[in-house]
């Protein structure tokens, strides 16, 4: 077939195939190549057709079944594509449009390595079904049984394997379950509109090894490939069994015979919190007191070495939820810990601890305290743009609604206690006896201010990060509170238990900043605010399940959140 283009000088344009004048225009303009294009653009479906009559060459009629296909899924009339419901119709349409309607799984070696990625997203804690990796199967073996295969099968395997490839890297680069759908502030992690999800499907199937370069995008940040690993050790001894439940009864006393001392003894072993005896003996010693100890402090438990109720609670949590606990905050880290830089200070409430973060690597830790339940510490991301020495502490207005007025009303000695300045509008000292303060709390015409001092509620130093919640860093007269084990003290900020050595370490890049003179400052009693010429990143995060200098941590749910990221992760595969 020959196609041939004719401008007369009456201006117009002859688009002849060698079958006759398909289209002839009238042009009052000048000649462009784009006008050209134009018209012949017009005559696309039409070439199309007598090309389909004129050839049966099987990659042409693919490429017709193709884009009908695609435009099929494109106007919504298709949505199904070999009984698999699509999840990512646009893409997947826009992808093949891209390609000019030719197959992008022709290579088997290409087909293999797909499954074989899929069938690795169980280490992930992901389900490998979610990727479509039964229905994959079958197609393959039906075409397989053919021999050769028609047409429309080979394009439906094709759609079938980028939509199993769109769904797998979507969850590797976003995670499964949607964050912001249980936190409406969440503010972290990546989105859809930072990518070109056809040009990213284009280059990983055309990566040497596909299976390689989706293992590239997962996060390769310690924190996640540390919990990788466990999530295989602790699938393996489920594996072998486990372990089993403890009867419950008093504690067992050191040096005391106790019939249920081998059960404990053999929990402990399974995790290597402590050997086991090859008697099974039933006598509660020093080695199995210190493997109780470890199992405590790995469970964030006051480590007695006492097992009290709280302790065999934990040790009774079946192998099959721990594995779910892991299985979680491994989701947590494909939201958290893609692109999060190599310098940060992060906070994990559940664990009640705050990590400054350099090169990568822990440089320092600390414990926190962080909000009570009724009065949860958001989780979100920011920037830590200054600290102030000396800070006067102004009640929030949530706080000062809730709580102090009503203790105020109560009993007006709180003033005096807590050594509070009554403030206006217009920021003048007023008399404590001239409030009425039976008014109400959200048109509460005053302010509440402590000055710098040792019973300021912030302390000597508080960190400051841009926030709608009013949440922040600081100090806290409280200190004897960071013995406790679970520390959910506080109204949302997070107390820090070595504030005056985080702000030495936070400014250490700062020009004549050093301990001595930030020692001096505090001793003066002078409020001073300190801006840090580069912003830090500041991350508040939750983890009930993490790695700690090689050790597996767990900790209680404290907000209670856990529950409901299982159920979204357990859930059928659903497009958001």
């Amino acid at each position: 077939m020959q196609l041939t283009v004719c401008v007369a000088q009456s201006r117009e344009i002859a688009i002849t195939l060698d079958r006759g004048t398909i289209i002839a225009i009238k042009r009052p303009f000048a000649f462009s190549l784009g006008a050209v294009l134009a018209a012949f653009a017009l005559t696309l479906s039409p070439i199309a057709a007598l090309h389909a009559q004129e050839s049966n060459a099987p990659a042409d009629i693919e490429r017709e079944t193709l884009r009908e296909r695609v435009e099929s899924i494109r106007s919504g009339a298709v949505d199904r594509i070999l009984g698999t419901k699509l999840a990512a119709g646009n893409v997947i349409a826009s992808f093949y449009e891209r390609r000019g309607f030719t197959r992008a799984w022709s290579d088997p070696e290409k087909s293999a390595q797909l499954v074989n990625a899929i069938q690795a997203i169980e280490e992930d804690g992901l389900n490998p079904e979610d990727y479509l990796l039964g229905p994959l199967e079958r197609m393959h073996a039906q075409i397989d049984s053919i021999g050769a295969a028609p047409p429309e099968l080979l394009v439906d395997g094709d759609i079938l394997q980028t939509e199993a490839l769109t769904r797998l890297g979507y969850h590797v680069l976003f995670g499964k379950v949607d964050a912001s759908e249980f936190d409406p502030v969440w503010n972290f992690g990546r989105t859809i509109h930072d990518l070109d999800p056809p040009a990213a499907l284009q280059n990983v199937i055309d990566s040497p090894d596909l299976a390689a370069s989706i293992e590239r995008e997962k996060p390769d940040h310690p924190a996640y490939l540390n919990l990788k690993r466990e999530l295989a050790r602790y699938r393996a001894l489920q594996k072998e069994g486990g372990w089993g439940q403890i009867p419950s009864g008093p504690a067992p006393e050191l040096g005391q015979a106790d019939s249920r001392v081998p059960a404990i003894r053999a929990r402990l072993a399974v995790t290597g919190d402590a050997e086991s005896a090859a008697d099974s003996a039933d006598v509660f010693d020093d080695a199995l007191e210190n493997g109780v100890k470890s199992f405590q402090t790995r469970h964030g438990l006051p480590a007695d070495g006492v097992v009290g109720p709280r302790t065999l609670e934990e040790m009774n949590v079946p192998i099959e939820k721990r594995i779910d606990q892991i299985r979680l905050n491994l989701e947590r880290g494909r939201w958290l810990l893609h692109d999060i830089g190599e310098e940060f200070v992060i906070v994990n409430v559940a664990g009640f601890r705050l990590y400054l973060v350099r090169e990568g690597k822990v440089a320092w830790t600390t414990r926190v305290q962080v909000g009570k339940t009724f009065r949860k510490t958001p989780v979100f991301r920011s920037e830590m743009t200054y600290l102030v020495l000396n800070p006067t502490w102004t009640v929030p207005p949530l706080l000062l609604r809730e709580d102090i007025l009503p203790q105020v009303r109560r009993d007006r000695g709180t003033l005096k206690r807590m050594k509070f300045r009554v403030l206006d509008r217009n920021g003048r000292t007023v008399d404590p006896s001239t409030v009425d303060w039976s008014q109400s709390g959200r048109g509460f015409p005053y302010t509440l201010r402590q000055d710098p001092g040792p019973n300021n509620s912030l302390g000597r130093v508080k960190f400051m990060f841009p926030n709608e919640f009013a949440v922040y860093l600081h100090d806290t007269p409280h200190s004897e509170l960071f013995d406790k084990e679970e520390r959910a003290f506080s109204s949302g900020c997070i107390r820090v238990e070595d504030p005056l050595q985080l702000a030495e370490l936070l400014l250490e890049d700062e020009t004549d900043w050093n301990r001595e003179r930030i020692d001096q400052i505090i001793a003066s009693g002078k409020t001073t605010s300190v801006t840090f010429t580069k912003p830090i990143p500041v991350l508040l995060s939750y983890w009930t399940a993490w790695v700690a200098n090689g050790i597996l941590q767990f900790r209680r749910d404290l907000y209670g959140r856990d529950t409901a990221v299982l159920s979204a992760l357990e859930a059928p595969f659903r497009i958001r």
